[in-house]
C-alpha cells in the first residue's frame, strides 16, 4: 500500500511542508491554559490555532461543522491535493476511513449539557448530528464529493492501526482505487481535566519519549493527519506501508530506524525499553505535536518524509537517561525501512512498517 499524499493539521500550522519545517525546527513551548474546573491551575497544551482551520475556500459549505470535523476535513483535503491525483467524477473510487480515540467529545458534552439545561425536546439537532463520531467522515465525503465506502473507527491506543488494516483490505479487495485514511483527535476542557487528573503533566512543556518511565510526562495535543493510499505507484509516492503488526508480532525484525510513540498517554512506558535494547537508531517526535492517542499518524507522516527525502530529523527533546542510540542530529542518511512502534497501557505493542520502494 503506497502513500501518495499526506495532509496535516497540527499545533504549528497546516500542510506537510509546515510539518516538515516543525520537524527541522524542533521543540517549541506549548501554550498554557487555566483549567475551568480549577482556575488556579494552568496546563501546557498543544492547541491548533483557530486561524489554521478557517479556510473559507474549503470549508464554506460546512460552516456549522465543529473543530473536530474541520481539522479532519482540511487534513483529508490537503492529502488529496498533495498527491496531485485528480479523482474521477463522483469519486466512487475513493474510500474514507477516519480513526479517532475520543471523537468530537467537545460537541458531545455540549449536547449533554444542553439536555440538562433545556430538556430532550429543546436541544439542537445540529449539535446532536455533530456529536456522533462519524460526522467528520461524512463531512470529508461531502466536501470531496465522493460516493465510495466511508467508515469511522474508534479505539483508544490502536485506532489508527486498525484503520490502516482496513484500508489495505479495501484496496486488496478492489473495493476502491484510493483510500483516505487518517486520524483526528481534539483537546477541550473535558480532556484537559481528565489529563490533569490521570496523567503526569510535564510542567516544563516537554514530553520526554526516552525516559521509559512508569509515570511518563505528557502534554495534551490535538490535530489530524490523513494519507491518500493506493496500490499503484504515483509520481509523488512517499513510501510503502509494507506491514502492520498488532500486539507484538513481528516487531523484533530490525529496521534502519525506530520511531517510538512514547508521549505519556500509555501511563507506563517501560515496555518501550525492551524495544530500545538494540543498536538501531531511535527517534520520537511527540514533543512537536503533543500527547494524543492517534499520534501514530503523525509519526507515520514523519517516517514517510524521512524515507522520501532520505533525511533523519533530530529528536526535538533529547533527554536520554537510558542511553539509547538516539537520533540527535538532522542529517542526510540512507534509510530504507522505518518501524513506528506504539505500546498501550497494558504493554501490548503495535508496529507500522514503512519501506522505501
Amino acid at each position: 500500500m503506497n502513500v501518495a499524499g499526506i495532509g496535516v493539521v497540527f499545533t504549528r500550522g497546516r500542510g506537510i511542508d509546515s510539518y516538515e519545517e516543525a520537524l527541522r525546527q524542533g521543540w517549541v513551548p506549548p501554550c498554557r491554559v487555566e483549567l475551568s474546573s480549577a482556575p488556579d491551575i494552568s496546563l501546557p497544551v498543544y492547541y491548533v490555532a483557530q486561524e489554521t482551520i478557517t479556510d473559507k475556500a474549503v470549508l464554506r459549505r460546512i460552516r456549522r461543522a465543529d473543530r473536530f470535523s474541520k481539522m479532519a476535513v482540511l487534513a483529508a483535503w490537503d492529502a488529496v491535493q498533495d498527491s496531485g491525483i485528480v479523482l474521477e467524477e463522483k469519486g466512487s473510487s475513493l474510500g474514507i476511513i477516519v480513526a479517532t480515540a475520543f471523537g468530537p467529545h467537545a460537541t458531545t458534552f455540549r449536547f449533554l449539557d444542553d439536555i440538562l439545561d433545556y430538556g430532550h425536546a429543546n436541544v439542537s439537532p445540529t449539535i446532536f448530528s455533530h456529536s456522533v463520531h462519524n460526522a467528520a467522515a461524512s463531512y470529508i465525503a461531502y466536501v470531496l464529493g465522493t460516493r465510495g465506502p466511508t467508515l469511522t473507527l474508534s479505539q483508544f491506543a490502536f485506532s489508527f492501526h486498525q484503520a490502516i488494516i482496513l484500508a489495505e483490505s479495501w484496496l486488496n479487495e478492489g473495493r476502491c482505487d484510493y483510500v483516505l485514511v487518517g486520524g483526528v483527535d481534539e483537546c477541550h476542557t473535558v480532556m484537559e481535566y481528565i489529563c490533569s487528573q490521570k496523567l503526569a503533566i510535564a510542567d516544563d512543556g516537554k514530553i520526554k519519549p526516552f525516559h521509559f518511565s512508569a509515570s511518563p510526562s505528557a502534554v495534551p495535543g490535538e490535530g489530524s493527519v490523513f494519507f491518500l493510499a493506493t496500490r499503484t505507484n504515483t509520481p509523488k509516492t512517499y513510501c510503502e506501508i509494507s506491514g502492520l503488526f498488532l500486539y507484538g508480532d513481528g516487531i523484533e525484525e530490525a529496521p534502519d530506524m525506530y520511531i517510538f510513540d512514547a508521549d505519556g498517554m500509555a501511563g507506563d512506558e517501560r515496555g518501550y525499553k525492551d524495544a530500545a535494547a538494540t543498536s538501531v537508531m531511535i527517534a520520537g517526535y511527540s514533543p512537536v505535536f503533543g500527547s494524543m492517542m492517534t499520534g501514530s499518524a503523525f509519526h507515520c507522516a514523519a517516517g514517510a518524509l524521512m524515507l522520501k527525502h532520505q533525511i533523519r530529523y533530530a529528536c526535538p527533546v533529547q533527554d536520554n537517561s537510558c542511553g539509547v542510540n538516539l537520533c540527535a542530529v538532522t542529517e542526510s542518511a540512507e534509510i530504507k525501512k522505518i518501524w513506528c512502534v506504539r505500546i498501550n497501557c497494558v504493554h501490548e505493542k503495535a508496529s507500522i512498517r514503512l519501506k522505501l520502494e
